[in-house]
């Protein structure tokens, strides 16, 4: 039996993982977290074979709970269930650890199949995610920028080239404006920026945004 844990603030979403795997038999939902901070208690607490984990949520985010969780635990399986495209966070979670990464738009049946996955040692690795892979795996990766971004300021620097203000970013993400304002200035910085069109010209270059 498959043990999983469900990490995700939002109680529609993981009542709706809850009946994707209700009929099958070898799955168990054995724990619900509604933020990374239960789900790092949760998994010293009791053990898991697979946790599906949100990225954005309240208090620490997903990729801060998975570095965490790598820490903890390094044979946890993570696999990553988000709405955020594969293109823009698929190989920074892979590079972190993370067993797979899924967006939620993803069939039931393709979620089955990627838990059945890693809960065997294996990575999931969808065909799009796949051919990201291999262009990272060939670029040079120090003349590549935005890979010197953490991961907060990497989705700070998402957001702001997908059009949203620093106040609905802030609110994204769970943190202050301030800390927001913050983090871009060293996105600027570390990308040789001088304005938000100077990112948005970077991140379409660079096939971050669509």
């Amino acid at each position: 039996m498959i043990k999983i844990l469900i990490c995700d603030d939002h109680a529609i979403v993981r009542q709706g993982l809850r009946q994707i795997v209700e009929d099958c038999h070898d799955i168990l939902i054995a724990g619900e977290a509604e933020s990374g901070e239960a789900a790092l208690r949760m998994i010293n607490r009791d053990d898991y074979d697979v946790v599906l984990l949100d990225i954005a949520m309240d208090g620490i985010g997903g990729i801060e709970t998975l570095a965490e969780m790598r820490y903890q635990k390094p044979d946890l399986a993570v696999l990553i269930l988000s709405m955020y495209p594969e293109d823009q966070y698929a190989i920074r979670v892979l590079r972190a650890g993370a067993a797979g990464y899924m967006t939620k738009k993803s069939a039931p049946d393709e979620l089955l199949q990627a838990i059945r996955c890693v809960a065997a040692g294996k990575r999931y690795i969808t065909a799009s995610v796949g051919e990201h892979l291999v262009s990272s795996l060939n670029a040079d990766e120090n003349t590549l920028p935005h890979h010197t971004l953490s991961d907060r300021e990497y989705q700070v620097f998402i957001q702001l080239t997908q059009g949203k203000g620093i106040g609905q970013v802030a609110e994204d993400l769970h943190i202050s404006v301030k800390t927001v304002s913050t983090y871009k200035s060293r996105v600027l910085e570390k990308l040789d920026a001088s304005n938000l069109a100077d990112l948005i010209r970077y991140a379409l270059e660079h096939h971050l945004i669509p």
